[in-house]
């Protein structure tokens, strides 16, 4: 797929950065125009500056619930413990307190992640020298199994809401690109794997929109089941939610975005696009459509698949029902300027 691997890791920092808006600060500026060649130094040099960044502040600590045998009481006495204390002739007290740690679960998802870099032959001296320097900082924190971490059950709020762009990335490295070898070891592959590289163009193209595009509304909204009356069992319908939605007006846009190897599929020696994003993108646009009414209104479907290097690329219009429904590419190959006027080109043409 890639012809300019260079230009690719280049647009990868800035897909970042449209989805985590905190590589826009000042801290980031020297990452922004460095050239990488790997995606293993661009993650390594954004680990490296967000974890200065928050230790000049202190690493987020939290209240951890301890327990320990102590000469004198400390928050409440554990009977059991006691108890069995002085069973084994101990003059010791078992006590439970809470204390402001740094051994908490985000800490121990960035040393986790940063000893995963470092173990890695594919990351630079230079690199793996600095995230060494702050991991000076972690001696306190454990390490975590990385596939036993419970991704949904993190909480971000105002005092480590900082590391909400650290996590992200954490997750990228770790669900996308971490791999088993035969001995049951870790490793990183040279690549992100489709289901996460998917996540983040979806969630680049819909933030590009948010930030440069604010005469329209724009978001990932849920489209809801146009029924008839009296239809029973609708909570067990699936629910409909678009990646990204454009509307000025009674004009909308519904996109998918889609990054896939292949962008069609080879049927009977004949490429056919994939026949459950075109049944997807129809029925969004449809129900849409319908729950307008008799209200003047314009709803548009679109398909935008991250281009590959295959021979055939779609690039269709079809009216369909009264629709239209585009397949297009976006091509993530060239310089980001060149991204950028081909997403601009979208809105210019649906809302001229």
């Amino acid at each position: 797929m890639i012809k300019n691997k260079s230009v690719f890791i280049k647009n990868i920092y800035y897909m970042l950065s449209y989805a985590f808006q905190a590589l826009n600060q000042s801290t980031y500026e020297d990452v922004g125009v460095e050239e990488f060649d790997d995606m293993y130094n661009l993650f390594a040099s954004i680990m490296s500056k967000g974890i200065g960044v928050r230790l000049k502040r202190g690493l987020y600590r939290e209240y951890l619930n301890c327990q320990e045998e102590l000469w004198v009481m400390r928050g409440k006495i554990n009977i059991a413990g006691t108890i069995k204390n002085k069973l084994a002739h101990k003059r010791t007290l078992t006590c439970e307190y809470d204390e402001l740690l740094e051994n908490n679960y985000m800490n121990q998802i960035l040393k986790t992640t940063v000893l995963l870099l470092l173990m890695s032959n594919k990351v630079g001296l230079v690199y793996k020298d600095d995230l060494k320097k702050k991991m000076m900082f972690f001696s306190n924190v454990d390490t975590l199994e990385p596939k036993t971490i419970k991704w949904t059950s993190i909480r971000f709020q105002r005092d480590n809401y900082d590391y909400r762009m650290l996590i992200g990335i954490c997750w990228l490295i770790i669900e996308g690109m971490l791999i088993t070898t035969d001995k049951g070891r870790y490793k990183l592959a040279s690549f992100i794997d489709e289901q996460r590289m998917c996540r983040l163009y979806e969630r680049f193209i819909l933030e590009y929109y948010k930030r440069n595009f604010t005469s329209l509304a724009v978001s990932a909204s849920q489209i809801h089941w146009v029924l008839d009356e009296n239809n029973e069992g609708e909570t067990m319908l699936p629910v409909m939610r678009s990646d990204i939605t454009l509307r000025k007006g009674n004009n909308i846009l519904i996109i998918d975005a889609k990054y896939y190897t292949h962008t069609t599929r080879e049927y009977y020696d004949k490429r056919t696009l994939h026949s459950n994003n075109l049944y997807q993108i129809f029925t969004y646009v449809k129900n849409k459509d319908y729950s307008f009414g008799n209200k003047p209104h314009k709803v548009s479907g679109m398909l935008l698949y991250a281009k590959t290097d295959e021979e055939i690329q779609p690039n269709n219009i079809y009216q369909m029902h009264g629709n239209q429904i585009t397949v297009r590419t976006l091509d993530l190959n060239l310089e980001f300027v060149k991204i950028t006027e081909q997403l601009n080109k979208i809105v210019i043409e649906h809302f001229p």
